[in-house]
């Protein structure tokens, strides 16, 4: 398997529940070898990456997968934008047409898509 570890990913939204896609996401993205921080409303592990809640200080993150839908999102505008991600992607459910105009003000590209997807279908 390549790794694709210049893509450190937050998974945002991130859940311990194994059958939630954000979890799902957290255990392919650590199979596919990427490098992962997670954060969600609840502490916890999955696959062997640690969830933080908050808005903790995280460095080099180069993509952000969002598993929160829009209402939820807004607490975290200027954290995303703070953490000058090189892109965002709005996953099924979660695009958020406010987010992806200041996202793209500040030069972050906007991704609708499914990282699932882009990961099986290697285009991550």
């Amino acid at each position: 398997m390549a790794s694709l570890n210049k893509k450190h990913t937050l998974v945002l939204g991130a859940s311990t529940n194994p059958l939630r896609y954000a979890n799902i996401c957290i255990r392919e993205l650590v199979h596919h070898q990427v490098p992962v921080s997670a954060i969600g409303l609840r502490s916890g592990s999955v696959a062997g990456v640690e969830i933080q809640t908050g808005q903790p200080v995280l460095s080099e993150v180069h993509t952000i997968t969002l598993y929160l839908g829009a209402p939820r999102q807004a607490q975290y505008f200027d954290y995303i934008i703070d953490l000058r991600p090189e892109r965002i992607i709005f996953n099924p459910g979660t695009w958020n047409p406010d987010l992806e105009k200041l996202a793209r003000q500040h030069g972050i590209v906007t991704v609708s898509d499914c990282t699932l997807m882009m990961l099986s279908g290697e285009y991550y």
